[in-house]
């Protein structure tokens, strides 16, 4: 008799259940909201539906002579988003990953003349103007607001490490005689570096240039950056 009246008492909830929600079911399978909810909603504090991104701070002043032996400068970046990065013509390792990555942020923006790119060289003594105008060639470069720059190296190390933070050094030791970061800095039309947020809600800095996530990511800033 106990055991009757459990079934019965467990028939009756299902039966209670299945009345509330069944039809909350089959509206979100209707509207194609399945897999929505508040607690995902909430999941990542800055996504690209955001129209703020973290301020971090000004970019380091700088100027250095681009692949047509002109001077380039903030002031040259002015009004204009754009990503900067530290790399070397003859790494042999992250920088061809790099520049596939930078060359698919240029085709997403090509056109735009708000939106900039500054490729800075950590081995000046062998990235003269001349071989990074070939380099630039080499790649397919179209934009003319892509600037590959070089100078002295003491500066650009100075400007890497101390400036943007950004790891960059001489190591006879490791294949190309270089190491840097594979990271992108992202700055907008102010001259302020600028970032989103992980899912901790801590914000991230700079973008993965070697992943295909931080590529997305980026381009997604990219756009919430021209749009202010």
């Amino acid at each position: 008799m106990f055991k009757n009246k459990s079934y019965i008492g467990i028939s009756f909830i299902v039966l209670i259940f299945g009345i509330y929600a069944i039809p909350k079911i089959v509206q979100r399978i209707k509207t194609d909201k399945v897999v929505q909810g508040d607690r995902l909603d909430r999941v990542n504090p800055v996504t690209a539906d955001d129209d703020k991104l973290i301020k971090i701070g000004p970019a380091p002043r700088f100027e250095l002579t681009n692949q047509d032996n002109k001077k380039i400068n903030n002031d040259t970046y002015k009004g204009k988003v754009y990503v900067l990065e530290f790399f070397f013509v003859s790494c042999p390792t992250i920088c061809p990953k790099m520049n596939e990555s930078m060359l698919l942020i240029e085709k997403k923006f090509f056109g735009n003349p708000n939106f900039g790119i500054s490729s800075i060289t950590i081995d000046p003594d062998h990235d003269t103007a001349e071989v990074l105008k070939d380099h630039s060639k080499l790649l397919g470069v179209r934009s003319s607001n892509w600037h590959f720059l070089t100078g002295k190296k003491d500066y650009i190390f100075n400007l890497a490490n101390k400036g943007f933070n950004l790891y960059a050094g001489q190591n006879n030791k490791v294949a190309g005689g270089f190491e840097h970061s594979g990271l992108f800095a992202l700055i907008d039309k102010n001259g302020n570096i600028r970032c989103r947020n992980d899912e901790f809600g801590n914000p991230i800095l700079y973008y993965d240039g070697l992943d295909k996530m931080g590529v997305r990511n980026i381009q997604q800033d990219i756009n919430i950056l021209l749009k202010e």
